[in-house]
């Protein structure tokens, strides 16, 4: 089998992603998220990211979060809507990141669980791995984790599962945009 490592945004969408490539490949999870706030929801993430590893049976490699890193990106973005210009760049920091530790870790393949979420934008996602490939070296697998009911089949798992599922992206400006929301 091909080896993969799985860029994995958060326990519900990696315990879904990884039990569809693990039929496939070799994967192993990679957790790498510094635009998650507050330093709580983070620890939270990542922690449920360590059950998702456990109960898959699965290796895993992390980064440390480096949330300056984000803000220092996000920088003039504050007001961009999701799925916008903050967003992209979030996609690129992760992903750079992703492909570069394939190829310093000799996987065959990296991927994202960032496209199971209907709030992600797939093609967007997808182009920006391509264009890692072309920095880091390392090959990209393209995907759509939401199709085939996906999304719903990922709340299913991660429910049975008792996994946290957390109700913003995990930007403090997603969480802004939640808290507006909630108060109009």
């Amino acid at each position: 089998m091909k080896k993969l490592l799985l860029h994995v945004c958060c326990a519900p969408d990696g315990l879904y992603t990884a039990s569809v490539l693990m039929k496939d490949y070799l994967v192993t999870g990679y957790f790498y998220n510094p635009c998650i706030q507050p330093y709580e929801e983070y620890t939270l993430r990542h922690s449920e990211y360590g059950r998702v590893i456990s109960l898959l049976g699965i290796d895993s490699h992390e980064a440390p979060r480096d949330g300056e890193l984000f803000e220092a990106l996000a920088k003039g973005r504050e007001r961009d809507p999701e799925r916008g210009a903050r967003c992209a760049l979030c996609y690129n920091m992760r992903l750079e990141k992703t492909a570069r530790e394939a190829k310093r870790g000799g996987y065959d393949l990296f991927a994202t669980s960032l496209t199971l979420s209907p709030h992600k934008d797939a093609e967007l996602i997808n182009k920006t791995g391509f264009e890692e490939v072309e920095n880091a070296g390392a090959t990209y697998l393209p995907s759509d984790f939401k199709k085939k009911d996906g999304f719903k089949k990922s709340i299913e798992m991660s429910l049975s599962a008792g996994l946290y599922r957390q109700n913003y992206c995990g930007c403090s400006y997603s969480v802004r945009k939640k808290e507006v929301m909630n108060n109009a």
